[in-house]
């Protein structure tokens, strides 16, 4: 099914229920369907067909919801672009999707104008309620039947070597993520997600489209920059959904006197892109009893891969589950055949989530989507290296880019960081490894501490308590925050690049 009938089918059960919550602005999905639809004529009207890219510009906010579904009203396929992305990252995007209209908030015009590659493409300016409405075409667009296969979205991704690659969703791999991820929740039409993070990105577009599927209302929040106020509305609106990232849990963790009232409404709390450490989880899981918490793996690529059944996390402590419905996951070797249980390979998926390539990029597309050498099913490599246990359940070791080689032992980050994150005082950690003369590499330490009196010497001591020596940090260094991706991620390639 094609994403944007979501919503048609959502009017047609209850048209009146709230459909999104941002700020005061309060829409019903009656009201939701008549502004996208409007904006879908008006997108129609500057010239954007039927597969034709649309860069999309905006804060997470009402207008970016009415924006993506009206796009997908109109036929075409939205280009979402993170609002903190710098004027070389959005030339380079804009330059590879071709995009025929700018949709983006008024602040972003110079932006935008710096952009040499957008210099001709019409631009869309957002405003306040008014004047974006004032802006509409009067007519709704009226339903047209578009193919599930066609492409709903490019979603660019950085990678390893920092350069966009925009992976090709169409509407039917959306359609069955946001199926697959619905039923195992248990979305309804009685529940209120949060979204807070990015819906230029796919864990956060996801809490869109799984919102409009089962009927729910949505909560858009611009950003986690002020927490407390984004638990007031969790507490405010009874939100039942909370998907965050771990970055945003060690914040919840350093939070003086956090009323665990304020979250007395939820029912469940999801954790993706990037892996939780066990500290987190536990700490999670103490202060929201009540709370059913899913740790979950995914890729932009596929949306998402395993999820882990919140009564199975103490019998499978840091694994991150098994494939969601209708996915097929399975751990292999070079040669792309299954590896024994409890081996380290790569970690490859196959279902109808599965992305249709990179943009443009037949050579990566290639890398990525291979067959597989017994049956020839396609699957996605994903990069990363994962351990399965005799029941399939599948635990997270490392980016295959990630091993850091020292003394000729092979550490995966993830090992070390989550002792770190066991130690008193540790708010959060990133290791990396740096070229040593000896070592090879050594094993490098960025850590964020609530404790200014922790010392280099307590860090690699309670480490080395806990760990083989070739895995204890040679160094140590202490920081304010640590570098992140524009989605929220500790990044290991802009921490070695510092």
């Amino acid at each position: 099914m094609r994403i944007e009938h979501y919503l048609r089918n959502s009017v047609a059960r209850d048209g009146a229920r709230t459909a999104i919550v941002a700020g005061d602005v309060r829409l019903s999905y009656d009201r939701f369907l008549d502004l996208a639809a409007r904006m879908a004529t008006t997108l129609r009207a500057r010239g954007v067909g039927r597969g034709d890219r649309v860069l999309i510009l905006l804060d997470n906010g009402w207008q970016a919801a009415v924006t993506v579904l009206a796009t997908w009203l109109a036929g075409a396929v939205i280009c979402p672009v993170n609002p903190a992305s710098k004027a070389s990252r959005l030339q380079q995007i804009a330059q590879d999707c071709t995009p025929v209209m700018v949709v983006a908030e008024g602040r972003f015009e110079r932006l935008v104008a710096d952009v040499d590659a957008l210099s001709a493409v019409p631009r869309l300016v957002t405003g306040d309620a008014g004047s974006f409405e004032a802006g509409l075409e009067a007519t709704p667009l009226a339903g047209e039947a578009f193919p599930d296969a066609d492409l709903a979205a490019l979603i660019y991704t950085s990678g390893s070597t920092g350069v966009p690659k925009g992976v090709m969703l169409a509407h039917e791999n959306m359609d069955a993520a946001a199926r697959s991820i619905s039923a195992y929740l248990g979305n309804t039409a009685g529940d209120t997600i949060l979204v807070v993070l990015p819906m230029s990105f796919g864990y956060g577009l996801n809490q869109l489209v799984t919102s409009m599927l089962s009927g729910a209302t949505l909560v858009i929040e611009k950003s986690f920059a002020f927490p407390q106020a984004v638990f007031e509305r969790i507490r405010d609106e009874r939100v039942t959904g909370f998907a965050l990232v771990p970055a945003m849990a060690a914040m919840m963790m350093q939070a003086r006197e956090l009323d665990p009232s304020l979250f007395a409404s939820l029912r469940y709390v999801t954790s993706a892109a990037a892996p939780m450490p066990p500290a987190h989880l536990d700490w999670l899981r103490a202060f929201l009893p009540h709370a059913r918490l899913f740790c979950m793996y995914g890729q932009t690529e596929c949306t998402r891969a395993t999820y882990l059944p919140p009564e199975e996390i103490d019998a499978r402590r840091g694994s991150v589950g098994i494939a969601i419905p209708g996915m097929q996951a399975e751990v292999v070797d070079e040669a792309g055949l299954a590896v024994p249980p409890g081996t380290v390979g790569e970690l490859v998926v196959s279902g109808p989530n599965v992305m249709r390539g990179y943009w443009k990029d037949e050579a990566a597309t290639h890398r990525a989507l291979r067959p597989d050498p017994a049956t020839g099913t396609i699957r996605l490599h994903t990069g990363d290296l994962f351990t399965a246990d005799a029941d399939g359940y599948l635990t997270f070791v490392a980016r295959t880019d990630d091993i850091i080689k020292s003394r000729g032992e092979k550490v995966a980050p993830k090992a070390v960081e989550d002792v770190l994150h066991r130690m008193p005082g540790v708010a959060e950690a990133l290791v990396v490894g740096v070229p040593h003369a000896v070592l090879g590499e050594a094993v490098k330490a960025l850590v964020v501490t609530t404790d200014p009196a922790l010392t280099e010497r307590d860090v690699m001591r309670f480490c080395a308590q806990n760990l083989e020596d070739h895995m204890v940090p040679k160094i140590v260094e202490f920081r304010q925050s640590l570098p992140k991706t524009e989605s929220g991620k500790a990044s290991r390639r802009l921490a070695a690049a510092l």
